[in-house]
Formats: C-alpha cells, structure tokens, sequence
C-alpha cells in the first residue's frame, strides 16, 4: 500500500452552458441558464416540455461519422470530452507507459435513447427481431470506458461506475484511490449522460421530480428558492485526469489542484428520498473531511448537491449546519445545477471542475434564479447568489447525492508544493 498525492492536470467539459472547459467556466459566472424548451423530441403531451440541453453540438466535427453512429450520445460526451482533457493535459501519448494509464468513467442511466429507439422500432414491427448488431454495446453503461481505453491505447483499470446522480463523484474517488495506492499513475475519470428524451423526462415526471415550470424554464430550475418545485433534467459531461504528483512533475505537467480526500455513505432510507435529517449527507461531509485530514473550518467553498427539489435542498442544508457548526456562515455555498440543470451521472464531474476552477481562480460561481427566500434554510448561510464572488478558496468540497442513498463528495486543495 502506498500513500501518494494526487493532483489534476487535464480537464474536459461538455455542459448546457458551455461545450468546453472555457465556455462553461465563462456560463457559470455570467450566470447563464441552459434550460430551454426541449428540441430533441416532441414534449407537448408531457409535463415538463423544457430541459438543460446541450446546444451546438457537432458530433462529426470530433468522431468519424461511421464511429459516431455506432455510440450513444452519452458515449460520444465522454470521448469528446476526454479528448479534450488528454490535450489539456499536455499528455505525450508516444512516451507514458499506457500500462499505467486507465480510465474509471461513469453514466447514470448509460444508453437510454439507444435501447428507447430499439425497442421501438421492433413494438412497432410484426413482431420479427431486427435490432442492430450495435444495440447492446451502445446501451452498456461501461462501453464509454472501454472506448476511451481503445482509442488512447491504455491499459491500465478500466470500468464503470454507476450510483445514479453519484456516478461520477464515485467514479473520481476510485480513481483517487487507484492513483493514491499505486494502482496506476494516471487514470482518466469522470462521466457523462444523455438522458433528454420521452423514457427520462416521462419517467422523472412519474415521479414528480422535475420542475413544471413551463411558462419560465430559464428560472425553473431554483435551489433554496421558496417556489423551488423540481430538478431541470440536463444533459452533458465531465472528465478530469488525475496524476501522481511525482509523474506530474516529471513530465512538467501544469497542475489545477490537488484533490486530497473522497468521503462515501448510505443514506439507508429510501429509494429516492432523502434522508429528512440529511443524515447520509452529513456522513458523508464527515467523511471525506477525515479522508482528506481536515477540519471544517478548512473548507472555504461547497459546491452542493442543491437540486432544487422541496426536500433535497432542505436536508442537505441542514447537514452543513450540523458539519460545520459556526464555520457555515463562513462558506460559500452555490449550486451549479441551477444553471446547468442536473446532469445525473455527469453532475459529480462537471461541478468538480467548477470546483477546481474556483481553487484556482479565487472566484465562487453563482446559485441564480433566487427570487423568495424560504424560512426553512438559515438565513446566515451565503448561498452566493445572483452573482459570483471573489474570495480566496483555498479548499472546495463537491457534494453529490443519488437515487438509492448513495453519497459521494470530493475535496480539492490549491497546490502546494
């Protein structure tokens, strides 16, 4: 066993603000709203007819046309989004030994839209089978790792993880962990998810979890706001590549941040509801805050789970209060989802990197579309609305909570070295 730092040396983006790194940092702190009537299918019998879409984005400008059609969408995210990491990060993919390079990639739900359309089709048939020799690999929500293995050649760990709107954050902390142990020296992490068709938004109104907000969807989407009435399905990715500071340094490589601690728990309670005290949430804050061996009063920024649903935002609020005592009226606090709307499985990745950027550029992006305050949350807690906020963030925590109980947080850390 072996106790090595990690740091962050690469980064990709593909979000409803923004389809790179630059552009979605420059979305989150304009405060732009990517929800938006859905174009991808027709909505007008459905309850919610508005989402945080990707927009713009040319998938042949990235893949071989041919490749491309044999993927889902959630899996073109991930090596679009990985491309741009590897290049970001400098990587020279003709020296670096790929034995030691691997990739843990996670997806919520996986491919949807594929299995959607292929079931489809044959309901719509006489009854003969005559589904694509690709449906079951382009469905598979590990098949995105397995590609991004391929085309860069590395053969290191290589899997899937699946926690629901976790995913990614669990997906980040394995490979946290893989690199730390001395598992791999570098391991290309993150997620993706492509979930804006009639299964995702018909299921998720099913349930009444989405906002109804159809005569104002830039604003529906509204963590700690009183009228706050649902989560804003989204759809996007996020990769990040972590690296052993040593192989790092070595190759000159510039460093984001150093992500020094991953926290896990269980809520233990329901299936989709959280825990009404927020007892997972304040486990897992616990947690991760022990893993990375530090106080609560070391943490200057939390990027929170904050969904905008009636009892999420409630319990998790109330699990920061528990944490971190009197230093919760010192943190910022902001949730990214209310611009991005929530990407499920690729929620954790893309507000991890809006965690890093924070670490490194001093500056708290915004919770927007805060129109009436709620008594139910401590009105000491600065929920950074409206507009971001300059301050120093030495340490960020990112908060993700999924369907089942599952928690996950990450710490990142300015590097120091």
């Amino acid at each position: 066993m072996q106790n090595r730092r990690v740091v962050v040396t690469g980064l990709g983006a593909i979000t409803p603000v923004g389809n790179n790194v630059a552009d979605y940092w420059n979305g989150l702190l304009a405060g732009t709203s990517g929800a938006a009537p859905i174009t991808k299918f027709d909505c007008s019998k459905f309850k919610t007819r508005f989402a945080c879409e990707v927009k713009g984005f040319d998938v042949t400008q990235f893949l071989d046309k041919k490749e491309a059609r044999r993927m889902d969408q959630y899996t073109q995210y991930a090596m679009v989004v990985c491309d741009e990491a590897v290049v970001d990060s400098g990587l020279n993919l003709e020296t670096v030994d790929k034995d030691r390079v691997g990739v843990i990639w996670g997806s919520g739900i996986g491919g949807l839209k594929t299995f959607l359309d292929e079931v489809s089709v044959f309901a719509r048939g006489d009854g003969t089978p005559r589904f694509t020799p690709f449906f079951i690999p382009m469905m598979i929500a590990d098949i995105a790792a397995g590609y991004i293995s391929i085309k860069y050649g590395f053969r290191g760990p290589n899997f899937a993880v699946v926690s629901a709107c976790a995913t990614s954050t669990n997906a980040i902390a394995d490979a946290f962990y893989y690199v730390k142990m001395g598992k791999a020296d570098i391991i290309l992490t993150g997620g993706s998810e492509a979930c804006v068709n009639e299964a995702a938004v018909g299921g998720f109104n099913a349930l009444h979890a989405l906002s109804t907000r159809n005569d104002d969807p830039s604003t529906a989407s509204r963590p700690f706001d009183l009228d706050r009435d649902g989560f804003v399905l989204g759809e996007g990715a996020g990769g990040l590549m972590l690296e052993e500071l040593e192989h790092a340094k070595a190759r000159g490589a510039k460093i984001y941040a150093e992500i020094v601690g991953c926290g896990l728990s269980a809520d233990a309670h329901h299936i989709t509801a959280p825990h009404p005290q927020g007892l997972g949430a304040t486990n897992v804050m616990k947690n991760v805050l022990e893993d990375a061996e530090l106080k609560p009063e070391d943490i200057d920024y939390i990027n929170v789970h904050g969904t905008s649903t009636p009892l999420g935002d409630i319990a998790e609020s109330q699990a920061i209060l528990k944490v971190f005592g009197d230093h919760a009226h010192k943190l910022n606090i902001s949730s990214t989802k209310s611009m991005t709307g929530h990407l499920l499985g690729g929620a954790g990745a893309i507000e991890a990197i809006a965690c890093i950027l924070a670490v490194k550029h001093d500056i708290v992006p915004p919770t927007i579309n805060h129109f009436t305050d709620d008594p139910a949350f401590d009105p000491g807690l600065n929920f950074t609305f409206h507009e971001p906020q300059k301050r120093t963030v030495n340490v960020a925590l990112s908060n993700t909570f999924g369907f089942g109980g599952h928690n996950a947080s990450c710490i990142f850390k300015k590097y120091e070295g």
